[in-house]
């Protein structure tokens, strides 16, 4: 199971000050947590800083690389930012998120995975837009798949992203987000699939109860990546849980040493 822990992000107000104010130890610090709790990849978006995200993404990934040994995960929309991250990521083999089905932007991202030899979370999105249903949802998985690989990228690098809909909004969206990554097990068993999880619960009370059943139930279906919150003892509780439970964890050696560290609640 690969957590690329979420919580370096310029959307939240105190990463957002913290960047501001070119604090280095507070970003530091959040990413040595994050790391302590469990995650294997830190997650890096400061999207929300659109005038100069590919300097501020230079900055953040030079500054958590002198605080942690974790690969980063290089999170933009643009090839421009991505490139400033990557070339400061450091040792390990860093992640871009993400790449689409997109024409354009999947042009621009590709060389880069290549260039760097990433791993790469691809999302399940193309020129027609967000899909409606699992059969879209699958088509475009097929095409990501075999134009990813024809590339020369393993299918060992690759992480789908469903896309994760809020139920609010249409009822099937965690029906269709289960079927696509059946599909995705079934057909591709060397490729990998990640999701944030919050989108789920979007317009609904006590959303952390539906993002922590919905991530038992996509783990039950193939999912094998999460990008969330390491820091939060309770979801990772229910992830060391359902992996031992799913014969995912031998002699539940990592539940067992996650109970004794107090990564989550016991």
């Amino acid at each position: 199971m690969l957590i690329i822990g979420e919580l370096i992000n310029t959307s939240r107000k105190a990463i957002k000050e913290a960047v501001a104010n070119r604090d280095a130890a507070y970003i530091q610090d959040v990413a040595r947590r994050q790391v302590e709790a469990g995650a294997r990849y830190i997650d890096v978006n400061c999207g929300t800083q659109v005038h100069d995200e590919a300097e501020i993404m230079a900055w953040l990934a030079g500054t958590i690389r002198e605080a942690v040994d974790a690969p980063l995960c290089i999170d933009s929309p643009s090839a421009e930012a991505l490139r400033a991250g990557l070339e400061l990521a450091g040792p390990g083999q860093p992640m871009i998120n993400s790449i689409t089905a997109e024409k354009e932007r999947f042009a621009g991202v590709l060389p880069l995975v290549l260039k760097y030899k990433t791993k790469v979370v691809a999302l399940c999105m193309d020129d027609g837009g967000m899909p409606n249903t699992a059969g879209d949802r699958i088509e475009i998985v097929k095409r990501l798949v075999r134009d990813l690989t024809d590339a020369g990228v393993p299918g060992d690098d690759i992480y789908l992203d469903p896309l994760v809909k809020p139920i609010s909004v249409s009822d099937g969206a965690g029906a269709e987000v289960l079927d696509t990554l059946r599909f995705i097990r079934a057909e591709y068993p060397a490729v990998h699939a990640t999701c944030g999880l919050s989108n789920v619960s979007y317009g609904l009370p006590n959303r952390k109860v539906l993002n922590q059943v919905f991530m038992v139930q996509t783990m039950a279906a193939g999912m094998d990546s999460y990008i969330l919150d390491p820091l939060d003892k309770t979801m990772m509780g229910f992830l060391y849980a359902s992996q031992a439970l799913l014969g995912q964890d031998p002699f539940c050696g990592q539940y067992l040493a996650a109970y004794r560290d107090g990564i989550y609640n016991g």
